[in-house]
């Protein structure tokens, strides 16, 4: 059984449509890259397999963990183990950056967590980001740069451990040293052999040090082609000319 099944999919926008019959699997421990032009569609499949409601499903269906999550909530699917990293993460005013992630942990396991476990694992969590261990009491993204707002999103993604982590453009906009304290987090995520990824990217800064098992090519809001990691290389060569 696939962690992630997406059958058919076709989503809309305001009555746009933007995908169409999108099918995708995902097993546990694999990393999956999803690539293409600006405006292929790329983060509307991010949006919708989280359930963010301004994305409609018109057809298909999206399973995970064997249960259908079509018409649950973006918090039911969180609860689930699935996470979305955002290209622009918000500004929360008023609650820091720790009291977010913890109150995270909580929601989604039902479980309280010992402070003093919690502080020692996201201080280890901090180093390996090169987080400053200021920014923990500071209000959630507020006055972030960029790359902190996305040190801030890999953050809590492995705090969260999630069964499933979806990271839209994750390196959108960041400079080369920041990529790849990024991709270190990434790195740090992948080594939990359950955990399963779903990058999604123009670029091909993120995936340089990464092992990636798919690569797909999403093109007008459909897939047209699949293959391993040899297809990053190719892209990255090439660009998208051949599959428009």
């Amino acid at each position: 059984m696939s962690l992630l099944d997406v059958r058919n999919l076709s989503v809309s926008v305001e009555d746009l449509e933007i995908l169409h019959g999108i099918d995708l699997k995902i097993n546990k421990g694999e990393t999956h890259v999803l690539m293409g032009p600006n405006g292929a569609g790329k983060s509307t499949l991010g949006y919708a397999l989280m359930g963010n409601p301004g994305y409609s499903i018109t057809g298909g269906q999206i399973y995970f963990n064997g249960l259908e999550i079509s018409n649950d909530s973006a918090d039911k699917r969180a609860k689930a183990g699935m996470f979305l990293s955002f290209q622009n993460p918000l500004e929360v005013p008023g609650i820091s950056l720790s009291s977010f992630i913890r109150n995270a942990i909580v929601q989604k396991t039902g479980e309280s967590i010992k402070y003093s476990e919690f502080k020692k694992e996201l201080k280890k969590n901090m180093e390996l980001l090169s987080f400053d261990d200021s920014y923990k009491d500071r209000d959630l993204n507020v006055g972030f740069s960029g790359g902190e707002k996305k040190k801030a999103e890999i953050l809590q993604m492995l705090m969260l451990k999630p069964s499933l982590a979806i990271l839209d453009e994750t390196d959108s906009g960041l400079d080369v040293d920041a990529v790849r304290t990024v991709s270190k987090g990434v790195e740090e995520y992948q080594k939990n052999q359950d955990g399963a990824l779903l990058i999604i990217t123009h670029s091909t800064r993120i995936l340089e040090s990464l092992h990636v098992d798919y690569t797909h090519v999403l093109v007008k809001g459909k897939l047209i082609t699949t293959g391993d990691s040899s297809l990053v290389d190719e892209i990255n060569e090439h660009g998208f000319e051949r599959f428009m």
